[in-house]
């Protein structure tokens, strides 16, 4: 009996094997495009186009940033790249990665350790910076249940916690096209890597 195929043909021509990725095998670009036509929130938000992977990411590292002011660029390279496995697995809710299991996991640690080594980084970050990047993730989340997905605050607040007024101020989820915000998310990354 064949074994079935693990890997994915990236648009650069890279085969990413997803059970054994290599760093030599991972591309910024097939890494923003992917995330740029994955939709969050199983598509079930506002507008005229889906809220991507790619747009949150770059939410994320902006909040990350504003948390961090004096945060070294690595680190918010790590928030930029924090659902980067998510250009070949998808978004998955938390209830069906419940489902699925520790295999979940497994296979996203595996993909961010070759990421992150790609790109400079430690394979597993340091708790401290992990524990930040959280942070901004669940404040991130709170700003697109409220403003795209159709939450109430109090719902919000209950499912990701309230946020500081600060930490919020000005910002405003805005929909794009994939194609800006995969060139957004690409241009962040090289402007992040000349800060190394």
């Amino acid at each position: 009996m064949s074994q079935k195929r693990a890997w994915q043909r990236m648009l650069s021509g890279r085969r990413l094997d997803l059970l054994d990725p290599t760093p030599v095998d991972v591309e910024v670009e097939d890494i923003a495009h992917g995330l740029a036509f994955v939709a969050r929130w199983n598509g079930q938000t506002k507008g005229d186009f889906a809220y991507s992977v790619a747009e949150h990411s770059l939410l994320v590292e902006a909040l990350f940033t504003r948390m961090q002011p004096k945060t070294p660029a690595k680190w918010q390279l790590a928030a930029l790249l924090h659902d980067a496995p998510e250009y070949v697995i998808g978004d998955m809710i938390s209830p069906v990665k419940a489902a699925i299991g520790p295999s979940y996991g497994t296979l996203d640690e595996r993909l961010t350790a070759a990421i992150h080594i790609r790109f400079g980084l430690p394979a597993a970050l340091p708790a401290t910076v992990k524990k930040q990047i959280k942070k901004a993730d669940k404040i991130s989340a709170w700003l697109e249940a409220v403003q795209i997905a159709g939450f109430t605050e109090d719902e919000a607040d209950q499912l990701f916690g309230a946020p500081e007024p600060a930490m919020i101020d000005g910002l405003s989820i805005r929909l794009r096209a994939p194609v800006e915000v995969r060139n957004e998310f690409t241009a962040r990354h090289a402007e992040l890597l000349e800060q190394l």
